[in-house]
C-alpha cells in the first residue's frame, strides 16, 4: 500500500525538500503541497492523504488551527497529522497533540527519522518523534498544564475500561510498544493490540499519542518529575 503524504509548509525550498525525499520512496508519494492551514484543510478533503507533514507556524491558519479542525471533521478521521516543530520545548506542541496529532518531529531530524515517522504515523502503532525520550511527551504535558487538577470528565471516562486495559493504557503513556507491554504483562501482542483498540474505541482516541493525552489529563499517570 502506498502512503499518501500531504506537506503543509509555508517555506516552498522546504516542501521540495520533503517531496524529493518522500517521492523517493517506494512505498510513499506526495499527493499535495500547501503553504498554510487552510490549504492544508482544502487538500486535506480533496486528496483524503494518509499522513499530512505541518509545520506548525505558518502565516494565516496556522498549524496548530489546521490540525484541530482536521481532527473534527469525521470525514478526515484516517488522517493522521505530524507537526514540525525546531523541537525545543515549545507550548505548542502540547496544544497540538491536543488539537489531535499524532506527534511530532523536530525539523532537523535525518531524513530516515522523518520517513520511519511517516510509515509510523500512518500504521498509528507508536508514539512519534524518533530522536525523542519515551518520557517527552509527558514532560510536554506536564509543562501545558501549569499544575491544573486532572480533567474529571476524563477521569470519569476511565471508568469504561477493564482493569487490563487501564493497565494497558498506562504502559501506552509509558511509551512502550505493543511487543514491550506484552512482554511485560506477559501476554502476546495481539492481546495487548486488542485491548489498546478497545481503549481507543471507548475513549474516543484516534491513535496512541491521543491515549497518552488522556492518561495524563485524567490523572491515571502522573507527569515525571526528572
Amino acid at each position: 500500500m502506498t502512503i499518501r503524504v500531504l506537506l503543509a509548509d509555508d517555506q516552498a525550498l522546504l516542501r521540495s525538500a520533503f517531496r524529493v525525499l518522500v517521492d523517493s520512496e517506494p512505498d510513499m508519494e506526495v499527493v499535495g503541497e500547501a503553504s498554510d492551514g487552510a490549504e492544508a484543510l482544502r487538500l486535506a478533503r480533496e486528496h483524503g492523504p494518509d499522513v499530512v507533514l505541518m509545520d506548525i507556524r505558518m502565516p494565516g491558519t496556522d498549524g496548530l488551527a489546521a490540525t484541530r479542525l482536521i481532527s473534527a471533521d469525521p470525514s478526515l478521521a484516517q488522517i493522521r497529522v505530524v507537526i514540525l516543530t525546531t523541537f525545543e520545548v515549545d507550548d505548542y506542541v502540547v496544544q497540538a497533540l491536543r488539537a489531535g496529532a499524532s506527534g511530532f518531529l523536530g525539523k532537523g531530524s535525518e531524513p530516515e527519522e522523518l520517513l520511519s515517522a511517516i510509515r509510523v504515523a500512518a500504521g498509528g502503532e507508536a508514539l512519534l518523534s524518533p530522536a525523542a525520550t519515551k518520557g517527552l511527551i509527558a514532560r510536554f504535558l506536564a509543562q501545558g498544564d501549569d499544575g491544573h487538577a486532572p480533567d474529571p470528565a476524563r477521569a470519569e471516562r476511565l471508568g469504561a475500561l477493564t482493569g487490563r486495559e487501564r493497565e494497558v493504557l498506562v504502559q501506552v503513556a509509558g511509551g512502550h510498544s505493543n511487543d514491550e507491554i506484552a512482554e511485560r504483562l506477559e501476554v502476546s501482542p495481539l492481546t495487548v493490540k486488542t485491548h489498546v483498540n478497545r481503549a481507543m474505541a471507548k475513549l474516543g482516541a484516534r491513535d496512541r499519542a491521543q491515549l497518552v493525552v488522556i492518561a495524563y489529563e485524567s490523572g491515571l499517570v502522573r507527569p515525571r518529575t526528572d
